[in-house]
């Protein structure tokens, strides 16, 4: 007994220290738990963040949270696209001090990448000094650079003044930032994205202006387009860089997965009666001065036997690779030689992963297309609200106003007897029937304004709001006047930035190159010496070499 009795002491003593040490545990602030599940919990937690604040774009503006939030920092600095331009330095800090609280150096590089031609096919950023090159030049520091916002960088900014998206409190809650930016551009499907988040990853090329406005207009016009059809317009992938690019487009949009291949384009040119390979185009992502090395050291390793001079003479932003050939050469085996050893053909691996209403999804041409123009619809549907509200705002008072100045004497009279404000204003709304706001406005009057120049100026300014108040009540009351302005925006759009296709799509499959397609057709004599060595020879050369050896045995003799 006396034992039961210590063991069941000593258990009431243990519980008791437990509930201590919890107790001060908790007091510290430290909570107790099990560490894999807590694990599991932090690293899906860091795995969200990743996927929704930083490496991939939202379907609705097209857009990372960094390109955002620069594009909106450059707004509030007064960056606009006719004014000039500031430091680098100053943008990228003010991003990371109000908006986005990383690494000064991700932000710049990404406002880099949003300034340069050959990465994104309509750059958002105008950037003013060394942003890089195609050869793969990094970007100077950027307090020797300078930036503003782009012409069609503005189409993405329009309207954020008039409550068409939600603002949201930044990472420390002294100020707010767009959720998303209002859109105007397709941005998405125009400049395509890259980032790599935790277990997935996406890569969506870029197109043409002028097609993607097409599609938009044509599936707004008949929701059951078929893939085909939108195929017929939208080609395929649009390159800043040019080239070529062939793969099973039907296939790619109709899933948002696929694989393409892309070529750079290469022409032939006579040079001192020799044959040369012109490379104008190369694909899109790769560094050129890798590819000249690339040529270089094939040509040493003696896999480009048929090459005797290898240059880059590019320039102004245009490209130039001079590879000459030896004499009696045909490039067409040269060529497919560049396509099987060299980036000059490469491949493109599309995984149209994007974040639609904040949730990460794979999505083909139509669901991109529909995402668009369901969120136009919502931006346009919040701005008419907001003029509407405006418009009516501005009616009460210049309705207010006339009829104080219909009878100006009488209301001059009455705020001259008053003792105060407050007192004239009472009288006013007692006298003619008025609100407070069309009291105050009344007092609130200049003298310039009881000529009769600016009673006609208000008269017409009534009939203008009258019709302006009738024509947005009408849109907000029927989807398809909403449906009418998006067409006639895009249309704008089109007018204003559409250009040509850059990138041929090429028709026909292009096939695994083989050793046979790398080796020219010709005649050769095979040699054979006395101790068993076998050589092989053009005839051509064979029979000069056989005429040399005559000739100097003749002389000779």
């Amino acid at each position: 007994m006396k034992r039961g009795k210590r063991l069941l002491e000593m258990t009431d003593s243990n519980k008791t220290d437990d509930e201590t040490q919890k107790k001060l545990t908790e007091e510290k602030g430290v909570i107790q738990t099990e560490i894999s599940s807590e694990m599991k919990k932090a690293y899906l937690d860091y795995a969200m963040s990743v996927i929704v604040s930083r490496a991939i774009p939202s379907v609705e503006d097209g857009l990372k949270p960094v390109q955002r939030r620069i594009l909106y920092a450059m707004q509030q600095l007064g960056l606009k696209p006719n004014s000039q331009t500031k430091k680098s330095a100053r943008i990228v800090g003010d991003v990371i001090g109000k908006y986005h609280p990383h690494g000064d150096t991700a932000v710049y590089e990404a406002m880099v990448r949003m300034a340069q031609d050959f990465s994104l096919r309509y750059p958002l950023v105008f950037g003013q000094g060394n942003f890089g090159s195609v050869d793969g030049d990094s970007a100077a520091a950027m307090r020797y650079t300078e930036a503003r916002i782009m012409d069609i960088s503005s189409e993405l900014l329009q309207d954020l003044e008039k409550e068409t998206v939600n603002f949201v409190p930044n990472y420390d809650n002294s100020l707010k930032e767009p959720e998303l930016l209002p859109g105007k551009l397709p941005n998405l499907l125009l400049n395509g994205a890259s980032g790599i988040a935790v277990g997935m990853a996406t890569t969506i090329p870029p197109h043409n202006l002028t097609e993607v406005c097409d599609a938009i207009i044509a599936y707004i016009k008949n929701k059951e387009i078929t893939f085909e059809e939108l195929c017929e317009i939208i080609k395929g992938p649009d390159f800043p860089t040019g080239g070529s690019v062939q793969g099973d487009m039907l296939e790619l949009y109709k899933t948002g997965i696929g694989k393409l291949i892309m070529r750079g384009k290469i022409t032939t040119e006579n040079f001192k009666n020799k044959e040369a390979i012109i490379i104008t185009e190369i694909p899109y992502m790769l560094n050129k001065t890798i590819l000249v090395t690339q040529i270089a050291n094939l040509v040493q390793e003696k896999k480009l036997k048929d090459i005797s001079d290898l240059r880059d003479e590019s320039s102004r932003g245009k490209t130039r690779i001079v590879i000459e050939l030896k004499k009696g050469v045909n490039s067409n085996f040269v060529i497919n030689a560049l396509y099987k050893y060299t980036r000059v053909q490469d491949s493109f691996n599309v995984n149209l992963l994007a974040l639609h209403s904040g949730q990460p999804k794979v999505m083909n041409l139509k669901e991109v297309i529909d995402a668009y123009v369901n969120y136009r619809k919502l931006i346009i549907t919040n701005r008419s609200k907001y003029e509407l509200k405006r418009a009516k705002e501005r009616q009460e008072i210049v309705q207010g106003l006339l009829i104080a100045l219909n009878d100006i004497d009488g209301a001059v009279a009455l705020i001259k007897k008053s003792k105060s404000a407050v007192e004239a204003s009472e009288g006013l709304i007692k006298k003619y029937k008025l609100t407070k706001v069309q009291a105050q406005a009344i007092l609130d009057i200049k003298l310039q304004q009881l000529t009769s120049l600016e009673v006609s100026k208000l008269e017409k300014e009534e009939q203008e709001l009258k019709k302006e108040i009738e024509e947005l009540e009408k849109i907000l009351g029927d989807v398809e006047e909403i449906l009418k302005i998006i067409i006639k925006e895009v249309r704008e759009l089109k007018e204003k930035y559409g250009d040509n296709r850059k990138t041929q799509i090429l028709k026909r499959q292009i096939g695994e190159i083989s050793e046979k397609d790398l080796i020219q057709k010709k005649e050769v004599t095979i040699t054979i010496t006395e101790k068993g060595y076998c050589k092989r020879m053009d005839v051509k050369d064979y029979k000069e070499q056989y005429n040399k050896r005559k000739s100097s045995l003749a002389e000779s003799i």
